[in-house]
């Protein structure tokens, strides 16, 4: 079951509970989610925890900002099927010449896979 995250942003507390909810939803391990905010996978397990939070305007806040972000526009796209999305995420993409799952977390490329998101909606 997937849904919308309502408010993302509005806290340090808040923006960190929503990032952990993004990758329990799209079936990520914590490592991968370390990968894409630049931190080590201590960093999660702490934020996981509720012992750490996010700070505002940090590097990790902005990956943390657009991966929730580029989760959204998954969610509005295939209108909340998380079957669709799961699938979506782990399928080739002749358009991103890759699977979007591996070059989210493998390539750095977050933002491509937003923008193209993005630009289908």
């Amino acid at each position: 079951m997937v849904f919308r995250i309502d408010r993302p942003f509005e806290s340090e507390r808040r923006l960190s509970q929503s990032v952990i909810q993004v990758i329990e939803l799209l079936g990520m391990y914590h490592a991968e989610l370390a990968r894409i905010l630049g931190q080590q996978c201590r960093d999660i397990g702490q934020l996981s925890a509720g012992q750490s939070c996010i700070k505002r305007d940090s590097e990790a806040w902005q990956q943390a900002k657009l991966f929730i972000e580029t989760y959204h526009l998954l969610f509005d796209y295939f209108d909340g099927d998380g079957v669709a999305i799961y699938h979506w995420m782990r399928a080739d993409n002749q358009q991103l010449q890759g699977t979007p799952h591996f070059l989210i977390v493998d390539d750095g490329q977050l933002q491509r896979v937003h923008d193209y998101l993005f630009q289908a909606n």
